[in-house]
């Protein structure tokens, strides 16, 4: 014997958008694209790390952990 199904009380509406953004989904982006502005605007003012590289010292170790 089938079951019937109930038909769904309220149908999805298709119009409109219901849907709002947090104030910092838009602030964080404006933020990040102002400061690579500034960077561009002044690369004098954006210093390379002096020392050892630390990204080539961890791409060895996970490297020497994947050989092992």
């Amino acid at each position: 014997m089938s079951v019937r199904t109930h038909p769904r009380p309220h149908p999805a509406t298709t119009g409109g958008t219901g849907t709002r953004l947090p104030w910092w989904a838009l602030a964080l982006p404006v933020l990040a694209f102002t400061i690579l502005l500034a960077l561009m605007l002044n690369p004098s003012e954006a210093h390379a790390a002096t020392g050892e590289p630390v990204l080539a010292h961890l791409i060895e170790r996970i490297r020497a952990l994947l050989v092992r």
